[in-house]
């Protein structure tokens, strides 16, 4: 996302926001005025500070390699960081895409352009033929994933600006 500042100079901004912490707490949660039916669950992490976040875990939430997410596990939460939220203590965001931290493990959220770079110019993708394009919904995505937002699985890169990789898997999230 591009804004303008004075009219002059366009500045790049993420689309995605993330918090890495220790998930301490999850509870099922009821949205609205309806009773709790298990969809959705709150998850209460504390970050590398020691501050509470809470995050919002929908059936829209896209979970890394489908693993289940529990009290004591290390995370990274990535959340629209241009969505409304409620102004209360402590924050509480819904959680687009979830990951447990693994060694040798990378996980990148954003937006990638024709060129397959990411938005804050980080990661360059090289997209051979061996590449895993999936949707969120663990199908095969049809088209071509440049100009979409993706949530990168990767192991190796390169040291260069921007890093370049082939990633494991990449998942579209469709809009």
């Amino acid at each position: 996302m591009d804004y303008m500042i004075n009219g002059r100079t366009p500045v790049s901004r993420n689309r995605y926001g993330s918090i890495t912490g220790t998930i301490v707490d999850m509870v099922p949660t009821r949205m609205g005025n309806g009773r709790t039916n298990g969809c959705v669950v709150f998850a209460e992490v504390e970050d590398m500070d020691g501050n509470l976040v809470n995050f919002v875990l929908t059936p829209a939430t896209y979970v890394v390699d489908f693993e289940t997410l529990s009290v004591g596990m290390r995370c990274t939460f990535w959340y629209e960081a241009d969505a409304p939220m409620p102004l209360v203590y402590p924050p509480r965001y819904n959680a687009v895409v979830a990951a447990q931290d693994k060694n040798g493990r990378m996980v990148n959220v954003g937006f990638y352009n024709k060129a397959m770079v990411n938005e804050d110019n980080t990661l360059q993708l090289n997209m051979d033929g061996s590449v895993d394009v999936r949707t969120t919904n663990n199908q095969y995505f049809q088209g071509n994933p440049a100009n979409h937002s993706l949530v990168v699985t990767y192991g190796n890169s390169t040291r260069s600006i921007p890093a370049q990789t082939t990633p494991m898997k990449v998942v579209v999230l469709c809009e």
